[in-house]
């Protein structure tokens, strides 16, 4: 397997990873003006694009997922909920479904809380074991903090389900598993990033102070009070993600 992590504009963290061997590769989290680094890579790698995937609606950058699916063939994967609000065709994904890259496999997880339509991406390289290897976490999970839970509004509801979503389906995986996100310090999509862009679930565990707290109703209290100012252009960055206006990105 190979795997590689680009660290974008505005502390945002894509990543372009596969199998080499059988030439299938998936990218995720494309911000606008890193196509052509991921089509060269590709190229390089002689592997093809099987998915551009985004884990949730980008509000703090313009996405280049839906434009990397157009110039390379390959589908544009949202989580299914993401039919809500979006007004172009993509390919849902649902929870639980399983993506075959060669010899990678990658399981969906659907993690509403920082949006509704967040997800985790399980990713397993089978020729080197069964158990999954390391985890995208989108803006769910961070080294050092949890996804800002305000941006589609209801934001004691949605801190909530960001508990749930952390409590059930990501704190209950190995410590050993490894945690990829998508933002490092300096993004705006949560309170006290690390610059560290990757971390382990079990240091996470026992650092990351919000993953400690006990229950749905402190976890909520702790969190509302840290979010920080909304990204600026972020409603007219949504809408252009989201296909409801033509706004180009600079």
């Amino acid at each position: 397997m190979f795997f590689q992590q680009l660290h974008s504009k505005d502390a945002s963290l894509s990543y372009f990873f596969g199998c080499g061997g059988l030439g299938k590769a998936v990218a995720v989290d494309v911000v606008a003006g890193d196509e052509d680094w991921f089509i060269e890579q590709a190229k390089a790698a002689n592997v093809e694009i099987s998915y551009v995937i985004d884990t949730h609606l980008h509000a703090d950058h313009y996405s280049g997922g839906a434009e990397l699916a157009r110039r390379t063939a390959a589908p544009y994967c949202l989580h299914q909920s993401a039919a809500d609000v979006v007004s172009f065709p993509f390919t849902a994904l649902h929870d639980g479904e399983v993506l075959s890259i060669g010899n990678v496999s990658l399981q969906i997880l659907h993690t509403p809380g920082h949006t509704p339509e967040s997800m985790c991406l399980l990713v397993t390289d089978r020729r080197r074991g069964d158990e999954p290897w390391f985890v995208l976490t989108g803006d769910t999970l961070f080294v050092g903090a949890v996804g800002r839970p305000d941006l589609a509004g209801r934001e004691a509801e949605m801190a909530g389900l960001l508990f749930d979503s952390l409590q059930r389906k990501l704190l209950p995986l190995p410590d050993a598993i490894e945690i990829y996100p998508g933002h490092k310090a300096g993004s705006l999509c949560g309170a006290g990033l690390s610059g560290k862009p990757a971390s382990t679930l079990g240091f996470e565990r026992r650092w990351n102070t919000m993953l400690g707290v006990a229950t749905r109703e402190q976890f909520i209290a702790e969190l509302l009070p840290t979010i920080p100012l909304k990204p600026a252009l972020m409603a007219q960055m949504l809408a252009r993600n989201c296909g409801l206006a033509s706004a180009s990105a600079p």
